[in-house]
């Protein structure tokens, strides 16, 4: 796909209006229509772009994510989450939660957008997180045999899925900071 038509800028511009959208109406009712109308661009360019709507959505959410992992290296666990951290705030992690709601039950019933998702998005935030535990190991923060390691995206998901339907309260960086220092880096043994 020859993406190389659009400015850097112009792609921002698109994907910010996917997520605007996303947000109002949900995947199932976004359309290509409605992106081009709120974009100014054609139907037509929008599919020479991105070939289809799982595809720009997806593209979309990998584009929303500011920072790599992998390339968070502050010679400790404990300093690399607190990066994490400091790299988003309250209001953009109210808004990722209010992304990934929408998208959930889309997921289930649209293979191909959980494709797009998994190879675009979740892959490569699971390959950073990874990263930063194998650092972690290598480091002798935490033992390599340790089974909670495989369980730490389940864990963080969790999190984003309980604190509203438990606590009424969005996941914010207070709540994930409290959150890392009494269940994932206990269960880690770090």
């Amino acid at each position: 796909m020859a993406r190389s038509r659009l400015t850097p800028e112009r792609e921002s511009e698109l994907y910010a209006a996917v997520l605007d959208l996303l947000r109002e109406v949900g995947y199932d009712a976004l359309t290509m229509d409605a992106v081009a109308a709120r974009t100014h661009s054609s139907k037509a360019t929008l599919y020479r772009q991105w070939g289809s709507k799982p595809e720009l959505v997806a593209r979309a959410m990998r584009h929303n994510k500011p920072v790599d992992i992998t390339e968070i290296d502050t010679g400790s666990l404990r300093g690399d989450i607190e990066a994490m951290l400091a790299h988003t705030d309250d209001c953009q992690m109210d808004k990722d939660a209010a992304l990934m709601r929408g998208l959930a039950h889309a997921v289930h019933t649209n293979p191909e957008l959980h494709r797009a998702l998994r190879e675009l998005l979740i892959e490569p935030e699971m390959n950073g997180l990874d990263e930063v535990l194998r650092r972690a190991v290598r480091r002798g923060e935490i033992p390599a045999d340790n089974p909670a390691l495989k369980l730490v995206p389940h864990m963080l998901i969790g999190a984003f899925i309980a604190r509203p339907l438990i606590d009424d309260q969005p996941v914010d960086k207070a709540f994930l900071s409290a959150y890392f220092d009494a269940v994932v880096l206990p269960s880690l043994g770090a």
